[in-house]
């Protein structure tokens, strides 16, 4: 994995600021943080990553989508990058949706196969596209990468998993 240089003050402090913002619920405030940390950084994957959060805590899935995809191509060995975009072209009001979400995640699992949150949601887009079979590889998959009573309590809360819940009941990872 290639290694991207860390930020330096003052940015370091901006970059604080908005990862404070952001644990008080101010995604504005965040965003102002971000914006002042010096042009040479802005395309850094970790202020890319933080300025993601701040479009989707605004519910601004267009721009998360364009940060997402500035983060996939400065930084495509990160898995970051293609969950973001997947996951705001679910919620993209215009040309997205569940089935583009697969689309563009569907691609990294090969890159990043023990990144469980990967095949966790191409099970949850599986699901919803009524791909019941695949929908249940996707989470075996993900239960091979991670704490499987975790994952399964996680997945028992999660209603796009909803078809799923009675045989992840049965998985005997979770107590009912």
């Amino acid at each position: 994995m290639r290694s991207y240089p860390p930020l330096a003050p003052p940015d370091t402090h901006c970059f604080a600021a908005a990862a404070g913002w952001l644990g008080l619920g101010n995604p504005r405030e965040a965003e102002a943080e971000l914006d002042a940390i010096r042009p040479e950084f802005q395309q850094h994957p970790d202020v890319l990553d933080v300025r993601w959060v701040v479009c989707a805590g605004q519910d601004d899935w267009p721009a998360a989508l364009r940060v997402a995809q500035e983060l996939l191509t400065t930084a495509p060995d990160l898995p970051s990058g293609w969950l973001h975009r997947s996951y705001a072209l679910r919620r993209l009001p215009e040309g997205g949706g569940v089935e583009a979400a697969w689309n563009a995640l569907l691609p990294a699992y090969p890159q990043f196969p023990e990144e469980q949150i990967i095949p966790y949601n191409l099970a949850c887009y599986a699901c919803l596209l009524g791909k019941l079979d695949e929908a249940r590889d996707w989470f075996h998959r993900a239960l091979k990468t991670s704490d499987a009573p975790r994952l399964c309590a996680m997945a028992l809360g999660d209603e796009d998993l909803q078809p799923l819940w009675p045989e992840i009941h049965k998985l005997g990872q979770v107590k009912a």
